[in-house]
């Protein structure tokens, strides 16, 4: 069997930086242990599965370890999928996931992504989470990841995290953010009990730091930068009980899959 294969770098304008997710159209689904050898065998954060369905796409997320329920940067790169291959004239597409519809806008060389809020609450600090970042953080939040607060943003970029620590936590991704010098905030984010130690930038992790944000900042629209090596610039609007997050993509690959 032949699949088509397309890897497109998100949150960017220029190939090499961003997140590169591998994305395949599929005529209809195969078995689930095939989608994550192959996700596996790409070796990026995520691979996308999307099959057309009437007027609208099926979309499924995986990690080198397992299927997610969201993931946003992927999503993105389905979006420039369809939009430039597989359907040229749509403006709009609707994705079917297991987050609920999720809607992709092209507006010029943006994506503009509808996605679900990620609400958060305050919790202790462990010791566990301490030793997982290698620094005490100020606050810490709960959500379906944790959301860990620094005061600035060189205290993100220098963390070392223990990733060894932190496939040990109870809940599978940490999040670290501190107000930006550039940006309104910044991020990193690490989820190495899914097989992403440190993930270039994360459109998901986005779904709770617009909200949290958005109240401390008292802004509605917001920058962000994740400060991966690779990098990636996010737009962020607090929509109540949606987020929307845009950006740029850029293909780098285009090819064919023999399993």
């Amino acid at each position: 069997m032949q699949i088509p294969i397309y890897q497109v770098d998100a949150f960017t304008s220029a190939i090499f930086r961003g997140n590169p997710a591998a994305v395949c159209p599929l005529e209809a689904w195969t078995e689930d242990a095939l989608l994550q050898a192959i996700a596996a065998e790409n070796n990026l954060s995520e691979t996308a599965f999307l099959v057309a369905e009437d007027e609208h796409y099926v979309l499924r997320w995986f990690t080198p370890r397992a299927e997610v329920n969201l993931c946003g940067h992927a999503t993105l790169a389905a979006a420039h999928v369809v939009f430039h291959f597989l359907n040229i004239h749509l403006n709009q597409v609707v994705f079917a996931t297991h987050s609920g519809n999720l809607t992709v806008t092209r507006e010029g060389s943006r994506l503009v992504m509808d996605l679900p809020v990620m609400l958060t609450e305050a919790c202790e600090i462990s010791e566990d989470l301490t030793q997982a970042l290698g620094e005490k953080p100020a606050e810490v939040f709960r959500g379906r990841d944790y959301l860990t607060v620094f005061p600035t943003e060189a205290e993100i970029r220098n963390l070392q995290p223990d990733f060894r620590a932190m496939q040990k936590l109870d809940l599978p991704g940490v999040i670290a953010t501190a107000p930006g010098d550039r940006a309104d905030f910044v991020s990193r984010y690490f989820a190495p009990a899914l097989g992403i130690p440190e993930d270039p930038v994360t459109g998901s992790a986005h779904c709770a730091l617009t909200p949290f944000w958005s109240e401390r900042l008292g802004k509605k629209e917001m920058q962000a930068e994740q400060l991966s090596e690779r990098g990636g610039e996010l737009s962020c609007i607090d929509g109540g009980d949606r987020v929307i997050v845009s950006g740029e993509t850029a293909l780098y690959l285009e090819g064919t899959i023999n399993v």
